[in-house]
C-alpha cells in the first residue's frame, strides 16, 4: 500500500540518519506511551459524537452539526504540520478526497494547532478539505485520544526547531493520538481508527471500505 509504503520509508530514513541519543529518546517515549495507552477510555463504535465547533484555516466555525447535517463526516486528527507521518496521512486523503466526496462523505483534519498554522498547512499540502483547530486538545481529550509528551522530548523538538508553544498557543506539550472516526448522518461512530504508535496510519482504502458499509 503507496501511503504504508512511505511512512515505512520516512521511519527508515530516521533511523539511518538520527543522531543515537535523538534515536533512543523518541523510540522510548513511543514505546512508553504505547504500554500506557493500553488502559486509555476513548470514543467506541456505537457512541453518539460529542457535539463541537472549531475554528477553519480562515478562522470560521464549524460544527459537528452543520457537518452532519450533509451526511457522513470522516475525521482525522493529526499532531501537527511538523510532523510528517501527518503530512503523508493528509496528502493520501487529499490524493482520495473525490471518492470520499462521491459517497457523499465530508473529510475533516483536526489538529491543536492555532488557525494560521492550520492556513500554512492547507496551502503548504494543497488541501481541499476542512482543516480545524482543535486549540488546548479539548476535543480530542473528550474522546480520550490526548498524549502528554514527556518533558524529556523538548530538548528534540527545540533542536528540530518546531516549536509547540507558537504553532499551538499553549506549552501543555500534548498532541492527539492520530486517530479516524467515520460518523453517520446521524451522529453515530460507525468505525475508529485509534493507534498510540504514530508512525502508523489508516490506509485511505480502508476508510474507503468502512464508508462502503454503512
Amino acid at each position: 500500500m503507496a501511503q504504508t509504503a512511505e511512512l515505512n520509508s520516512i521511519i527508515a530514513n530516521f533511523k539511518e540518519n538520527a543522531p543515537a541519543p535523538v534515536l533512543e529518546g523518541i523510540t522510548a517515549a513511543n514505546s512508553d506511551f504505547q504500554n500506557a495507552f493500553k488502559n486509555q477510555v476513548t470514543i467506541k463504535v456505537g457512541e453518539k459524537l460529542p457535539s463541537f465547533a472549531l475554528s477553519d484555516a480562515l478562522g470560521k466555525k464549524v460544527s459537528s452539526a452543520d457537518l452532519l447535517a450533509k451526511g457522513p463526516i470522516l475525521i482525522t486528527f493529526y499532531r501537527g504540520e511538523w510532523c510528517p507521518f501527518c503530512n503523508v496521512a493528509l496528502h493520501n486523503l487529499q490524493k482520495n478526497l473525490d471518492k470520499f466526496q462521491a459517497k457523499g462523505v465530508t473529510l475533516v483534519a483536526i489538529s491543536p494547532e492555532l488557525p494560521n498554522t492550520s492556513l500554512s498547512t492547507t496551502e503548504k499540502h494543497d488541501l481541499k478539505f476542512s482543516v480545524l483547530s482543535d486549540v488546548g486538545n479539548k476535543f480530542a481529550r473528550e474522546l480520550g485520544i490526548v498524549w502528554k509528551m514527556p518533558d524529556s522530548l523538548r530538548p528534540t523538538f527545540k533542536a528540530f526547531g518546531n516549536d509547540l508553544l507558537t504553532r499551538n498557543g499553549d506549552d501543555s506539550f500534548e498532541v492527539p493520538v492520530p486517530a479516524t472516526l467515520l460518523v453517520d448522518g446521524n451522529g453515530i461512530v460507525r468505525n475508529t481508527y485509534i493507534n498510540p504508535n504514530y508512525f502508523e496510519r489508516l490506509e485511505p482504502s480502508t476508510a474507503l471500505e468502512w464508508v462502503d458499509a454503512l
